[in-house]
């Protein structure tokens, strides 16, 4: 039975490469590996916790999970906008470590082959967290490192390690 288990992690994997969750801050366009994706939910209420860097917004508690929640366009230094119905938060887990991330809305989930992706150019102030570039018949997607994201988000909440 644990190979069948084996089998369908196995499948399951294949079906999540090269697959990137696309949203949008303003006009560009960013992915992230679907495979750390763990779900979409809607905008809501963020509990604030003080001494926290500005772009972590709080904590959300879904289903008894308290997470955190980065709005990523503060931490790309991008002016803030007021969120909105189209706001939502996508929720990611690497190695167990979960975070939110706040985005102007998501899009699609778009394979993108590894001979249509190159390295991104280093940007000053822009934390390093943009490491490739996909370019698709839509033009380019900016392919953000989600560990990177995760591991510079320093924060230090009961019930997380981030």
């Amino acid at each position: 039975m644990s190979g069948h288990n084996a089998y369908e992690e196995t499948l399951e994997e294949d079906t999540q490469r090269d697959k990137y969750l696309i949203f949008s801050l303003g006009s560009q366009f960013y992915g992230i590996e679907i495979q750390y994706v763990t779900e979409i939910i809607g905008i809501q209420p963020i509990a604030v916790i003080p001494d926290l860097p500005e772009y972590i917004k709080g904590i959300i508690n879904l289903r008894g999970k308290i997470i955190p929640v980065m709005d990523v366009r503060m931490r790309f230094h991008i002016d803030p906008e007021p969120y909105n119905d189209r706001t939502c938060i996508i929720v990611i887990d690497i190695l167990d470590e979960v975070l939110g991330l706040i985005v102007e809305s998501v899009s699609e989930v778009l394979p993108i082959l590894p001979e249509e992706i190159v390295p991104a150019p280093d940007s000053p102030g822009g934390g390093g967290f943009v490491t490739r570039i996909g370019k698709t018949g839509h033009g380019v997607k900016l392919l953000i490192d989600c560990a990177k994201l995760l591991r510079d988000a320093e924060v230090e909440l009961p019930g997380t390690a981030l």
